[in-house]
Formats: structure tokens, C-alpha cells, sequence
């Protein structure tokens, strides 16, 4: 990794001059309101944002703990030791380490020379790389699923081997610098980045190591494509028709194996989207409503409210003046 970017991540955080002068355990309201320890995306990513990337925290033991969001860990340099679902995992300089909203995650302290950057991504971040990923059934894809419906699935955390591999550490790099220093169109950049990222890990499954859990991934891996691809006119009749199931069937199956219904999986689907064009278009709102499917106006506001807590005027306004 170039040094500028060590540098930067290696410099001292308000955090860890605490604990350097005495607090013996980490400071739990800066990741969490929740006494169950589940790390809270919304105290460590700005309102609207998708990925942020913060460095590790050295010097501390980190207890055990789930995400509420996909973590992914680069190892920039020195090592750090991790406890996933009971294993323990050393990351070595280079290695990459990705952990689903279900993967138990404990970290041992680390040294001053023990450089990670935690890559904290919400699930509809990965709508991309997944819509690049193909069908071939395989590890990765299998942990986007289960990402994308927040399910403990049969891959809860990847362990990939890489230092060697010059288009991962180039691509990572990429983003870190992309995202670390703000960078213009890093939504887009970082998207495709991360997609181009998961395509070449294919390339190199005989270095990875995986854990979690069974969970059967074909009907909900064809659901999430068909959503992905006809998030404005699609339906639930028409996707069982073309998978050949019955439609109550499938809307159970569907609910049993995601967690969500078909309607809540279209409609987070569809507010990726007005958000994706409120970010990089100029388009009306009324005419990004229309365009993702909605015929009625307040219903998308009210929801849209609900979920971003702002109207998507306020949303577009606050994304330009940042």
C-alpha cells in the first residue's frame, strides 16, 4: 500500500489516545446504543451513505460482537488476530476479510505497526457486484445472498489469502484512497471497484478459507436477480410463473428464507435506485418516481421519509453540499 495512505492510517485517533492513557476497554457508545453488542451502521456512517472506511482500533481488546451491516477488513500492514463463530483467524498484511451482518467477530488488541482499514458497507452497496457476478454457484456468491438478506448463510465470513495478487491489492487500494480521501463520483468509482474486486477473487477461491452455516441459496439468489432486473414493472405472479412454483408457495418461501416479504424486497430495491438517481442525475424527482415503478406520489415520499429520515429534496441538497 503507498505510504501516504499508511501514514494516514497509522496516526493516532482520539479513541485510541484514550486508551493509550488508561481506558482498559473500548468506548461502546461510539458503535452502539444496543447491550447485545451489535455494531450500528448509523454511528459509523453518515446519513445516506452507502460504504465508509475507518481505520481499525488499535491497543484494545474488541469483545465479541455482530454488525448490523457487512464488514470488510484489509490487512495494510502487520497483523491482526480475530475469533469468528469460535476460529480463530490471523490476517497477515495484504489478506482480506469479509464478515456478513451474522458473523460473531472478537479482535485481540493490536500494535502501534498493525495497520487495518474496516470497510463499513450496507447490504444495497452490493446490488453491483452481485448483478456481476453471474449464476456459476460458488462461495462468494453465496455470501453476498445471505449479505443482501442479512441471513446467516452457508458462508458467514471469507478469509482470502491475496497479498500475492496484484489486481486485488491495486483494486483495494483503489477504493480505500477513493472513499479515505473523498474522492468526486466515489459512489459510482466504488461500486464498480467493488464489483470488479469480487470478479477477481473468483479467479483465486483456492485462496480462500470460509465459515457459517448451511443455507440454501438457489431460490433466493433467482429472486434477488429478478427484483434486480425488473424493480419497476415486476411481479410476484410473473417470477413464479417463470420459476414454475406456485405463487403462495414461493411468497412463503420467500419470507422463510430472506426474512422479508416479495413487496419489501421490491421496495428497498426500488429506494436503491431513487437514491442511485438522486446521487448521479439531475433527474426530477416525480420522473425518478415514476421511473422506479411508483404511480403513487405520497405513498414513495412517506417511505422515503421513513427510511432515510428526509424528503429526497432534502437528500439531494444535503449530497451537494457536502
Amino acid at each position: 500500500m503507498h505510504q501516504e495512505l499508511i501514514r494516514e492510517l497509522s496516526v493516532i485517533t482520539e479513541e485510541e489516545r484514550r486508551i493509550l492513557e488508561g481506558r482498559k476497554e473500548i468506548d461502546q457508545q461510539i458503535y452502539t446504543e444496543k447491550k447485545d453488542m451489535v455494531i450500528d451502521s448509523k454511528k459509523l456512517l453518515q446519513k445516506g451513505k452507502l460504504i465508509q472506511v475507518r481505520p481499525h482500533t488499535r491497543f484494545v481488546h474488541f469483545p465479541q460482537h455482530t454488525h448490523n451491516y457487512i464488514e470488510v477488513i484489509y490487512m495494510c500492514q502487520g497483523r491482526t488476530t480475530h475469533i469468528l463463530n469460535g476460529s480463530e483467524v490471523v490476517l497477515e498484511e495484504g489478506d482480506l476479510l469479509f464478515l456478513n451482518q451474522n458473523a460473531v467477530q472478537e479482535i485481540l488488541p493490536a500494535g502501534a505497526e498493525d495497520i487495518a482499514v474496516n470497510f463499513i458497507v450496507l447490504p444495497e452497496f452490493l446490488d453491483t457486484a452481485f448483478s456481476m457476478m453471474g449464476n456459476e454457484e460458488n462461495q462468494l456468491r453465496d455470501f453476498l445472498v445471505g449479505a443482501l438478506c442479512g441471513q446467516d448463510g452457508e458462508t458467514s465470513w471469507l478469509y482470502f489469502h491475496v497479498a500475492d495478487v496484484l489486481p486485488v491489492q491495486n483494486l483495494v487500494e483503489n477504493m480505500v484512497w477513493t472513499i479515505f480521501y473523498d474522492s468526486s463520483n466515489k459512489r459510482s468509482c466504488t461500486q464498480i471497484t467493488m464489483g470488479l474486486l469480487f470478479l477477481q477473487l473468483l479467479d483465486y477461491m483456492d485462496k480462500v478459507e470460509a465459515g457459517g452455516r448451511k443455507f440454501d441459496t438457489e431460490i433466493t439468489a433467482t429472486v434477488l436477480s429478478y427484483i434486480n432486473d425488473h424493480y419497476k414493472n415486476g411481479t410476484l405472479s410473473e417470477l413464479a410463473s417463470q420459476m414454475g412454483y406456485d405463487v403462495y408457495w414461493l411468497s412463503r418461501e420467500i419470507r422463510r428464507r430472506t426474512g422479508k416479504t416479495y413487496k419489501e424486497l421490491l421496495q428497498e430495491k426500488r429506494m436503491q435506485q431513487a437514491v442511485y438517481l438522486l446521487t448521479n442525475s439531475q433527474i426530477p424527482v416525480t420522473d425518478i418516481i415514476e421511473s422506479i415503478g411508483y404511480d403513487n406520489t405520497s405513498y414513495f415520499y412517506r417511505k422515503f421519509r421513513e427510511r432515510y429520515g428526509m424528503s429526497p429534496k432534502e437528500y439531494r441538497k444535503a449530497l451537494r453540499e457536502r
